[in-house]
């Protein structure tokens, strides 16, 4: 097994494959989709399409993009409308807030969500895009880029990996040992240990966490985190410190731990066990919850032995 490690999105990146003449041309691949990602869809570089975007917010100039942002914008909006509005883009102007800045943007007044009405995009012609208000693209843009370089991967006949970026992540077949991928929920208070293990479907899945363990500061004298609530344009998720979600596909794994997330530790279980979801979540006492969906995937839970 020969690893690979870099940093792309803001977060490490790594690639975990069999030793084989296509390793080297694996990682060349995944390096080279998540530049392209980034370019597209980053609203830290000052270069990037998005960033060209949001700075015509609210305008009438259009703006011509390239097929992977207008991909990423399409899901984007997909999520927004199958997810009752909970995850929504349209919430950088609320981190800009807090204190969570990315690429320079004219000054734009931050409007309230009860305001947010109609599409994130809109179409002018038949190949420009307006929008009116600035968009962040960052937990789904990671989870797109991971799916892009996964089907990368595939095309070059890898057939059995790990790709991780951060707390997006996606495997395919089997782990060195001829098992299953074993995935450790961290926990999210720094302990050690993890607050339990994942074993992979060797036909491929996700998984996705969103947490604020690390991306957590204080603004303004109180303690302030990266995810935003929609209905409140303030950070959201009361009682909770970490979800994680797995799937077959890494940007909806992302967006249902983020919409899960920002329900809240009095809604997580009725409505990921709603949907059907596996999914396990850590409150603010340390306790891990999980749905049914996720009991026969969890291999190994902390303090059950």
């Amino acid at each position: 097994m020969r690893t690979f490690e870099g940093r792309a999105m803001g977060s490490p990146l790594r690639l975990s494959v069999p030793a084989t003449t296509d390793a080297e041309a694996g990682w060349r691949a995944v390096l080279d989709e998540f530049e392209l990602s980034e370019e597209a869809m980053s609203r830290f570089r000052e270069t990037s399409e998005l960033t060209r975007l949001n700075r015509l917010a609210g305008k009438t100039d259009s703006v011509v993009v390239s097929g992977r942002l207008r991909m990423a914008l399409a899901a984007a909006e997909r999520a927004r409308r199958v997810t009752g509005g909970r995850f929504e883009p349209r919430v950088l102007t609320a981190l800009d807030r807090v204190g969570y800045r990315g690429a320079r943007l004219p000054w734009v007044a931050a409007t309230p969500p009860s305001r947010w009405s109609g599409a994130v995009v809109r179409r002018t012609g038949c190949a420009g895009l307006t929008i009116d208000h600035p968009i962040d693209l960052g937990g789904i843009g990671k989870g797109l880029a991971v799916r892009w370089a996964t089907r990368r991967l595939e095309r070059l006949g890898l057939s059995d990996f790990l790709l991780e970026a951060g707390g997006d992540l996606m495997t395919r077949g089997a782990a060195p040992d001829a098992g299953e991928w074993r995935i450790g929920i961290e926990d999210p208070f720094g302990a050690p240990d993890p607050k339990a293990v994942i074993a992979m479907d060797p036909a491929g899945a996700a998984v996705a966490t969103s947490s604020i363990r690390v991306h957590q500061w204080r603004s303004d004298g109180r303690l302030v985190h990266h995810l935003i609530d929609p209905a409140t344009g303030e950070p959201g998720g009361a009682g909770l410190q970490a979800v994680t979600v797995a799937g077959p596909d890494p940007a909806w794994a992302e967006v249902w731990s983020k919409s899960l997330f920002l329900g809240g530790a009095d809604a997580i279980g009725d409505e990921a066990r709603s949907r059907g979801l596996a999914a396990w979540w850590v409150d603010d006492s340390g306790t891990l919850g999980m749905t049914p969906a996720a009991r026969p995937m969890t291999a190994w839970v902390a303090g059950e032995g």
